[in-house]
C-alpha cells in the first residue's frame, strides 16, 4: 500500500505514555478487561457493548486530553495520514460529512464517552464522542494471535472500518439499529441487525479503499495484493473463525459481526463498486 506521500491531518489526539491500564474494578478493572477480550476475540461482541455493560459499574471519573496533531513516529504517521484519506474519500461520498472529532490513540486504557476503554477491546468506535480509540498493539496482537494479515492495508482496513461506524451515526443507521434491536423478540434477532450494522462498515472500508488514490492524487493507494491481504484479514476476524479457534462450538445466532466468508464478501463488494449505494446490508431484515 502506497501512503507515505500522503496529506497530514486525520485528527489525531495521541495519549500513548499518560498511563491509564490499571484501573479499579468500580471503573473498569481487569474483570472488564478479561470480559472485553473474550467478547471481542471469541465472540466478535462490538466492543462498545462491553462498554456499555461496564459503565454501569461506574464510569471514569478523570478525563484525559493527549497531544493534537501529527504523531511524529512512523505508526502515528501511517494514522494520520490514512485517517486523512478516508475522510477525504467519505467527503466526497456523503453530503455534509463531518470527520470524526479525533483519532485518539492510547496504550491499555483510557476514559471514553462510551465507558472506561480497554485495549483488549479492540479498536472502537464511540457514537457519545464520536471519536475513534486504537491502541496500535492491536495491529500485532491481530496478526500474532488471529493469523490475520500484518500488511498495511490490512491495518487500514481496521480503521476505515471503524470510521465506517462513524458514517453511520451520521447517517443514523446506527440509532435505527438500536431501536430495531429494543423491539426485537429475541437475543438472536438483535444480533442479526449488528451484524448487518458490521458488515456495512466492511463494505464501507471497501468503498474507501476503491477511492483512496482519487482524492490523493495517488499518494495513498491499494497497490497489488493488498486487497488480498485485506481478504485474509476479514476471514481471520470473522465470528465463525473466532468461535473454531477458542475451541467452542460455532453458534450462529450468536453471531455479532458476520462470518469470515461474508465479511469478506462485503469488503469486496465496497472495492468493486467504490459506491457506498451497494452496502446496503439491511435487506431483507
Amino acid at each position: 500500500m502506497r501512503w507515505q506521500g500522503g496529506q497530514r491531518g486525520g485528527g489525531i489526539e495521541d495519549r500513548r505514555g499518560m498511563g491509564g491500564g490499571g484501573m479499579a474494578i468500580g471503573g473498569g478493572g481487569i474483570g472488564v478487561l478479561v470480559l472485553a477480550a473474550i467478547g471481542y476475540f471469541v465472540f466478535g461482541i462490538d466492543p462498545s457493548t462491553t462498554q456499555q455493560v461496564a459503565s454501569q459499574f461506574g464510569q471514569a471519573s478523570a478525563t484525559q486530553e493527549g497531544q493534537q496533531g501529527t504523531p511524529e513516529d512512523q505508526a502515528g504517521l501511517f494514522v494520520d495520514i490514512v485517517g486523512r484519506n478516508i475522510n477525504d474519500v467519505w467527503a466526497t461520498k456523503l453530503e455534509g460529512y463531518r470527520p470524526p472529532d479525533n483519532i485518539v490513540l492510547y496504550e491499555q486504557g483510557t476514559p471514553t464517552g462510551c465507558g472506561y476503554g480497554q485495549s483488549a477491546m479492540g479498536p472502537f468506535y464511540c457514537p457519545a464522542d464520536r471519536q475513534v480509540y486504537l491502541d496500535l498493539s492491536f495491529w500485532q496482537e491481530m496478526e500474532t494471535q488471529l493469523g490475520a494479515s500484518g500488511a498495511d492495508f490490512a491495518r487500514a482496513y481496521v480503521l476505515a472500518h471503524e470510521i465506517g461506524h462513524h458514517v453511520q451515526t451520521l447517517t443514523g443507521a446506527s440509532d435505527q439499529v438500536r431501536q430495531a434491536q429494543a423491539r426485537a423478540s429475541s437475543e438472536a434477532e438483535g444480533n442479526r441487525y449488528s451484524v448487518a450494522l458490521e458488515l456495512q462498515a466492511d463494505c464501507y472500508a471497501g468503498v474507501w479503499a476503491a477511492n483512496a488514490a482519487a482524492v490523493s492524487g495517488g499518494e495513498v493507494a491499494v497497490e497489488q495484493g493488498d486487497i488480498e491481504e485485506g481478504l485474509r484479514t476479514a476471514s481471520a476476524i470473522g465470528d465463525d473463525t473466532l468461535q473454531r479457534r477458542s475451541g467452542g462450538q460455532v453458534s450462529p445466532e450468536s453471531f455479532t459481526h458476520g462470518t469470515s466468508a461474508e465479511r469478506q464478501q462485503w469488503l469486496l463488494r465496497g472495492y468493486q463498486s467504490g459506491d457506498p449505494a451497494v452496502c446496503d446490508t439491511f435487506r431483507g431484515l
